[in-house]
């Protein structure tokens, strides 16, 4: 691909980022608190355009509920085109209700399970009223030990419950199912692998599909062919970006492991044209606890832009002949060879013609924002 076409498809590269990704955040021992880190979801949104204003590659702003709630959606909305913006996907919260301690969709009491439903079921609306179109869905449901539940019966009350929530989507909204192998139950997750997502959104229909998250995953799993075989089946719905070292860290993106996020773009580029608005929806999950917030924020953008880009110059058909005549040590080459090119002058390039320093994190810190906000925001 020659560079005016790379720069032309970095230029219309957009991520979401996430409203949580800006505020004090912590491990299970602690929150640790930073000098003007967003208190509410308009200082988030004023943060994240931030990031859009150094980087140019930011579309909107993830939301979670109800630590974003408002009571004026269309004010909010405003709000964040007024920062050049928009509200990307609304996420439901099963996780931190003492009702939800045997579960939440899957609760074998049926109040329960309703005030699970209905909780959705808002978001749902809340979408409609921020003109959202995605529905970001965790479900921290499990078991603990042997003999807590029955695994078919607990399916059996996801599936059912997911179905009225599926059933109250407008039709241009797709609901997105997260899964994770393991936390906060440890014998068993209801949605603990790419493999029962899938069979969740096949059962639902074509408004339902899997998102990654890419730390939701045991060690050494090869997440590019998931990323692969559920581009294939049409089921791929987004990402939650992020990085990690042992578990579900959340670490700024391409922090551990740059290779396995090219190559996962590199299994994109076979089905989605990442430029333009037919994509999965690509989203940052990330809460870093030490880094400042925007500065972390910058850095996984550029992370992405960067593993894009060199996912653009692996030579495809040169790729398909090695394979093709069973040479192993070639193909392996043409990829190595994609990814160690400094794309970063390419990055640059295309930063100046937007009329954006070429330095993202330098021109951020070099502009005051977090001195300011934090003298506003104490």
């Amino acid at each position: 691909m020659d560079e005016k076409t790379l720069m032309e498809r970095l230029g219309t590269f957009k991520v979401e980022v996430p409203s949580w990704g800006f505020s004090d955040s912590g491990t299970r021992f602690h929150v640790f608190h930073q000098k003007g880190a967003a208190r509410n979801v308009w200082e988030r949104i004023e943060d994240a355009s931030q990031v859009n204003k150094y980087t140019g590659a930011v579309s909107s702003v993830a939301i979670h509920i109800p630590w974003d709630k408002v009571d004026d959606w269309k004010q909010l909305s405003d709000f964040a085109k007024g920062h050049g913006l928009k509200i990307g996907s609304v996420n439901p919260n099963l996780f931190q209700d003492e009702d939800y301690r045997l579960g939440s969709l899957t609760n074998l009491v049926p109040k329960i399970r309703q005030k699970a439903i209905d909780h959705v079921l808002e978001c749902i609306d809340i979408m409609s009223k921020v003109d959202s179109k995605i529905l970001s869905l965790w479900l921290p449901d499990g078991t603990d030990y042997p003999g807590q539940g029955d695994f078919v019966e607990r399916q059996r009350l996801l599936e059912d419950s997911l179905m009225k929530i599926y059933n109250a989507l407008d039709d241009d909204m797709t609901l997105l199912i997260e899964y994770k192998f393991f936390e906060p139950a440890f014998y068993h997750m209801d949605t603990g692998d790419w493999g029962s997502a899938y069979a969740l959104a096949k059962v639902l229909g074509d408004k339902a599909k899997v998102i990654i998250d890419l730390g939701h995953h045991a060690q050494g799993t090869n997440i590019e062919y998931i990323v692969s075989i559920l581009s294939y089946r049409h089921k791929l719905g987004g990402f939650h970006f992020n990085s990690r070292k042992y578990a579900d860290d959340d670490l700024t993106v391409g922090s551990m492991n740059p290779y396995e996020l090219f190559l996962i773009f590199v299994e994109l580029n076979k089905f989605f044209v990442l430029s333009s608005d037919s994509k999965p929806a690509l989203v940052i999950d990330q809460s870093a606890a030490l880094k400042p917030k925007v500065e972390a924020m910058i850095q996984s953008v550029e992370a992405l832009q960067i593993a894009y880009l060199k996912s653009l110059l692996v030579d495809i058909d040169a790729l398909k002949k090695a394979q093709l005549i069973g040479d192993i040590v070639l193909a392996e080459e043409i990829v190595k060879d994609a990814f160690l090119t400094d794309v970063r002058p390419i990055l640059q390039r295309v930063r100046e013609e937007k009329g954006l320093a070429p330095n993202a994190l330098e021109a951020f810190r070099k502009s005051g924002y977090v001195e300011e906000v934090a003298s506003k925001r104490g």
